[in-house]
């Protein structure tokens, strides 16, 4: 199938309608079979569940054209089995990890022609999601649902090359203690979009969120998980019950052990360590990993002594190594790599 006619190398990071999106319906206690269809619009009454009580959750992750010429897309079963834990916690009917891998192949099939091509920086964004569609006026789970899935072509997330950021401690929390922060909920991120524009007019990139109990230790920012890197090499990954449970995390972490033969600690991680650590990065399904040069804290500036011209050494491996997982250059762990074609 010949490529649309994009520039993909100057590609942003945003939304461009595609071909098909896939569609399916849960009504009388039951999901339907699902279609494709071109229609890419959601019609809706005034009283879904959806707008009157947030019931929505969402998945993200991308397909992308390999060093040898196959579409493949990156551990979708994570995001299936992701995604059936959101549903499960806001009493949403699941919509099971197969058919969920199943609906995301379909979609980046009847869409092959905005895969990107090798090497232009350019990927696939998949964006399945689920929210309550009949109306709805007590406050309670809707009875009605929608699954649907949805591409878009991206470019890379760092124009012109990366360069670390600059975040700050933020004093608003992501999420409340047992609440749903380790979910992928709408909800949760509409709570930090204040906080990010607060952050952005004050010349951050991004929030550090303490935990919501103590406001000791670190959890993560409104999108992505945190790594760290001691001075001896040890990577480091903040442990919490209320931080969304990373697949690109989860990757780094085994890359680290099994390909570069590092040590690497889940652990609580205090504010006030922070500034004993060598190397900080934001992981995440966007850019993989983005370098934090800087972390200021009311004030007060922790440095990383990697600094803010470039990745440091261990995360730049780090980011190396999986991106080359990712586009066919190392070979993959056994199941880590759905090839569609």
């Amino acid at each position: 199938m010949d490529k649309k006619n994009i520039d993909w190398e100057n590609l942003g990071f945003g939304y461009i309608k595609t071909d098909k999106r896939y569609v399916s319906q849960y009504k009388n206690g039951a999901w339907d079979e699902g279609v494709l269809t071109e229609d890419d619009q959601v019609v809706l009454s005034e009283c879904a569940g959806v707008l009157q009580y947030a019931q929505t959750i969402f998945e993200g992750l991308k397909a992308y054209t390999t060093d040898d010429g196959h579409i493949v897309t990156f551990r979708p079963d994570l995001n299936g089995e992701r995604m059936e834990d959101s549903a499960r916690r806001l009493e949403m009917p699941v919509f099971p990890k197969e058919r969920f891998v199943e609906a995301v192949v379909k979609t980046i099939e009847a869409n092959e022609a905005f895969v990107p091509p090798y090497g232009s920086g350019a990927t696939l964004y998949i964006r399945p999601y689920m929210f309550g569609s009949n109306p709805v006026i007590g406050v309670k789970p809707a009875d009605e649902y929608q699954f649907r899935v949805f591409t878009t072509p991206v470019g890379p997330y760092f124009k012109g090359g990366v360069k670390p950021l600059t975040i700050c401690v933020s004093d608003f929390d992501r999420a409340a203690p047992h609440g749903t922060g380790h979910i992928k909920a709408g909800l949760n991120y509409a709570m930090s979009l204040h906080a990010i524009v607060s952050a952005h007019k004050e010349g951050y990139d991004e929030n550090m969120y303490l935990d919501p109990g103590s406001r000791t230790k670190v959890e993560e920012t409104g999108g992505a998980n945190f790594l760290f890197v001691t001075k001896d090499g040890t990577v480091v990954t903040p442990k919490s019950d209320s931080i969304l449970p990373s697949i690109t995390r989860r990757s780094l972490i085994y890359v680290a052990e099994k390909y570069l033969g590092l040590k690497v600690e889940e652990r609580e991680v205090l504010l006030e360590e922070v500034k004993d650590f060598a190397e900080c990065g934001l992981c995440g399904t966007a850019a993989v990993i983005s370098p934090v040069g800087k972390i200021v804290d009311h004030g007060k500036e922790i440095c990383l002594p990697s600094g803010m011209s470039e990745m440091g050494e261990i995360t730049k491996k780090l980011y190396d190594t999986l991106t080359g997982i990712q586009m066919g250059r190392i070979e993959a762990p056994e199941g880590w790599i759905k090839v569609i074609k």
